[in-house]
């Protein structure tokens, strides 16, 4: 990336609540406040549109036409309101500056005050199908191999429990205006939460997972492919910290089931192995041992367990904080009860490992 002081920076913000008609003025003013080689343009040679918009934030292509017929696109990305209870926006944009620099997502162009503008990846992006389809599998293992290969300055230690527990103590002292919500929201025990939170803590602490600058949120919306090229990009990096590497695979492989948290399409032990050999040997997936293979594949389904935990209780500050039309109560619930119909399953997998390989 450029040096810091070639990013700009604009104090406006921008409603993210008004509809796109509304929404363009406001983003052609935001672009010729950051970029002085636009402010003498017509409205007119400016185009916005909406690439996508997930439960936290709102992606805008804008397309700008300067005097001489020649167009440049660029991306702008807005911040769901509230999202600072959940997001540490000081780690994203320094993690943004070295992982651009390291060839991954787009380019950091400019910040404002609720989101920033980015270089445009001339790609499209993942549905829910497409992330089981073998070649994109490999492509994405590949990838997140190389992802997890990025030195990040600062801290090294795993966020996961930390950030658990910053996100427990928030979503156990909530209270709601609305009494649906509020009795919906009381029967919730977080005695139970927090129990299912230690025990799990402390059986993946016997594990020698490695620690790598994680995604965190691999989910298809934060990945991009160019079908042309077969070229994948991994976006987005809100959620982006130091983080255990059987999270952020397990994390990836509980996104196949989407929103609606169809959990019947997580992916087979087949797809999985698929994935694990080419994320471990990228040129040469098929000369990767079983047995590491396999230790991959417990590590993932263990840690995936925590990847429910962690979005449960997310969704429990979201839907006090978030005002976007989601149910994020009713999510909590799926997540939760995911975790409960596969904690036995996998508990049971990663003690039987450890039984073999020895591990107290």
């Amino acid at each position: 990336m450029a040096a810091d002081e070639a990013l700009r920076h604009s104090s406006l913000t921008v409603d993210t609540h008004l509809p796109l008609p509304e929404l363009k003025p406001h983003i052609i003013r935001l672009c010729k406040d950051l970029f002085n080689k636009w402010s003498g343009l017509n409205e007119s040679r400016f185009a916005v549109e909406r690439i996508s918009g997930g439960i936290t934030n709102l992606l805008l292509k804008v397309s700008i036409m300067d005097e001489n017929g020649n167009v440049e696109s660029f991306a702008v990305r807005l911040y769901g309101p509230n999202t600072e209870y959940v997001i540490n926006r000081e780690r994203e944009l320094l993690a943004i500056k070295h992982l651009s620099a390291a060839g991954f997502g787009a380019k950091l162009l400019g910040v404002f005050g609720n989101g920033m503008v980015q270089s445009f990846i001339n790609a499209r992006t993942l549905n829910h199908p497409d992330m089981r389809v073998p070649e994109l599998a490999a492509a994405i293992a590949k990838e997140l191999k190389q992802f997890h290969q990025v030195e990040i300055p600062g801290s090294k230690d795993p966020q996961l429990w930390n950030d658990m527990l910053k996100f427990f103590q928030k979503a156990s002292a909530l209270s709601f205006d609305e009494n649906e919500k509020q009795k919906t929201y009381e029967t919730i025990s977080f005695k139970e939460l927090q129990s299912e939170i230690k025990e799990l803590q402390e059986l993946t602490s016997r594990f020698d997972a490695p620690v790598v600058f994680a995604h965190n949120d691999l989910l298809c919306g934060n990945i991009m492919v160019n079908d042309d090229e077969g070229k994948v990009y991994l976006i987005d990096f809100e959620y982006g910290s130091y983080n255990y590497r059987g999270f952020d695979i397990g994390n990836h492989f509980n996104e196949y089931a989407g929103y609606e948290c169809d959990y019947s399409l997580y992916p087979t032990k087949e797809e999985q192995y698929h994935f694990f050999k080419h994320y471990l040997n990228p040129r040469k997936p098929d000369e990767v041992p079983n047995k590491e293979v396999e230790a991959l594949y417990v590590e993932t389904n263990t840690y995936m367990l925590a990847s429910h935990l962690y979005w449960a209780l997310w969704s429990l500050i979201q839907a006090k904080m978030s005002p976007i039309d989601f149910d994020y109560l009713g999510y909590f619930f799926l997540r939760y009860n995911e975790y409960k119909v596969r904690k036995k399953e996998c508990t049971d997998l990663a003690e039987s490992y450890f039984t073999r390989s020895g591990t107290k």
